[in-house]
């Protein structure tokens, strides 16, 4: 027995001394995935695992998701022809040919299998050609199907099979304090995803479109980006990127988004009829100031004031007489108008509706049948 301890006393001996050796001379062979780098520097690495799901709080799977279905857009403008060859015009005022072609920069996302994409309306307004690039670099041609200035929306379609598709959301679920991811292509760099959240609903009176129910995120938004995808955390589209809010033209955590269910009334209107058909009553109206007010003698303070109507037009045929303050389109109330030119887009054509008035200290009941929203006139190209 004494001859076995004092074997194992020995080992122990000789083995503590091998490990203060090695600590002492190596102390990276006692560390689990220690190397040295090219330069002979003593590195620690982690073992390389395969990564079966993400960390927690992780959002790699919402961004692997939807970002196949967005694509960058290029578009092209054919450069103009000079005023003039005349060298004494040239002299006084200069080479105004502009004969450089004009190129510009946007995303899209795709949204059906037959090639319909959802991108904003400035991105290709007056583009004589547009390329989709794909995340797996494909490349095509690009068609405008149909264009809607009213909400910035354009939709195109190219022709080529297997296409990635993203999952449209519900954006009406949407909550301040959701976080959502912004993808597109920011300044060309390529595809970007950022993240943030909701940081409001339904923005209006920005001056940015004639309808605007904006979705505000702080998730960056750069030029490049107009026309990509707001998803969840799901990675389901929530809505288009489109404008920022920015000093300095890059983001100031400040951007707005076009919900999907604004977005899908306008891909359904365009693939269907060409256009998107809105409701129209032909009236002008304003937000109820105290000066209006005191024009009009009305002590009202909601609702959303008529200062003028159009002769012979649906509202002046159901009696909406000047002065008078819409305070519900139907059963929603009006606050503003915004909200009065959403109210009534939204309404069909040719099927009566109704809303309740204020006019002097008594409310009232009209009818009102809608007719169809003029188009808004297109801008000219200079």
């Amino acid at each position: 027995m004494k001859r076995f301890w004092l074997l194992f006393s020995q080992a122990v001996t000789v083995l503590l001394a091998a490990y203060f050796v090695v600590a002492t001379l190596q102390p990276t062979w006692l560390h689990k995935g220690a190397s040295r780098s090219g330069a002979g520097i003593n590195l620690i690495e982690a073992p390389p695992a395969p990564r079966t799901e993400p960390p927690a709080g992780s959002l790699s799977g919402a961004a692997r998701k939807a970002s196949p279905a967005v694509v960058s857009i290029n578009t092209s403008k054919a450069a103009r022809k000079s005023r003039s060859n005349d060298p004494w015009f040239e002299f006084f005022f200069g080479d105004q040919a502009n004969n450089q072609a004009q190129v510009g920069l946007g995303s899209g996302v795709i949204v059906s299998p037959d090639g319909f994409i959802l991108t904003n309306n400035h991105v290709v307004e007056g583009a004589d050609e547009i390329e989709v690039t794909l995340t797996d670099s494909r490349h095509a041609k690009a068609k405008v199907i149909g264009t809607d200035p009213d909400t910035d929306l354009a939709i195109l379609k190219i022709d080529l099979d297997k296409l990635p598709v993203i999952v449209l959301g519900d954006s009406d679920q949407l909550a301040v304090g959701d976080r959502v991811l912004a993808i597109g292509n920011p300044f060309g760099v390529g595809q970007t995803v950022t993240s943030g959240i909701v940081s409001a609903l339904g923005r209006s009176q920005l001056g940015i479109n004639t309808f605007e129910n904006f979705i505000q995120t702080d998730a960056a938004i750069n030029p490049g980006n107009s026309g990509g995808a707001l998803v969840d955390v799901n990675g389901n589209l929530m809505g288009i990127n489109t404008a920022i809010y920015s000093r300095s033209g890059g983001s100031m955590g400040i951007g707005f988004a076009i919900p999907v269910s604004v977005a899908r009334q306008v891909l359904d209107g365009i693939v269907k009829d060409g256009q998107v058909t809105r409701g129209w009553i032909g009236a002008e109206p304003n937000e109820l100031s105290p000066e209006l007010a005191e024009t009009f003698g009305v002590k009202s303070s909601e609702g959303v004031i008529i200062t003028g109507v159009l002769q012979d037009g649906p509202a002046a045929q159901a009696g909406l007489r000047p002065g008078d303050i819409i305070v519900k389109v139907g059963d929603k109330p009006i606050n503003n108008v915004s909200e009065l030119l959403t109210s009534v887009a939204a309404l069909k054509p040719g099927v009566e509706s109704k809303f309740l008035l204020r006019r002097g200290d008594q409310e009232v009941d009209i009818s009102i049948v809608p007719g169809v929203r003029p188009a808004a006139p297109k801008r000219v190209q200079r």
